[in-house]
């Protein structure tokens, strides 16, 4: 399966369960719910949900809402190391679980996942 095609295979609905499974666990994580704004956690859901429709083939909303996503630099002010990339994925891994996608866009969505969270690693810790 190609990424561009992950959409058309689980939509909307797929990249909302997914995310809002993540973001479900976010507030009591010891580790990730201190990063987040309690205040923004609507606001991060949906820029998330946004973003990852848009990269796997759906409507580009949050580009014309956002412009590029600029991920880098958008993260560059939070603190992410190897141990908050880790657990990043120990909760994405775990919306998997709930979000049960088809297997074939989850393989995609994990690779990407697996990829890009270590690209945002800005924190390199001795």
């Amino acid at each position: 399966m190609q990424e561009l095609e992950v959409y058309s295979m689980i939509g909307t609905e797929g990249f909302t369960r997914l995310v809002a499974a993540f973001y479900r666990q976010v507030p009591e994580d010891d580790l990730l719910g201190p990063i987040y704004p309690a205040t923004d956690l609507p606001g991060a859901e949906q820029r998330l949900r946004d973003f990852l429709i848009g990269r796997f083939g759906g409507p580009q909303t949050y580009i014309e809402q956002r412009g590029h996503p600029r991920l880098r630099a958008r993260h560059s002010p939070f603190h992410i190391n190897q141990a908050a990339r880790d657990r990043w994925m120990r909760l994405m891994n775990s919306a998997f679980g709930e979000a049960a996608l088809p297997a074939e866009a989850e393989q995609v969505l994990r690779k990407f996942f697996d990829g890009m969270s270590s690209f945002m690693i800005n924190r390199v810790e001795p």
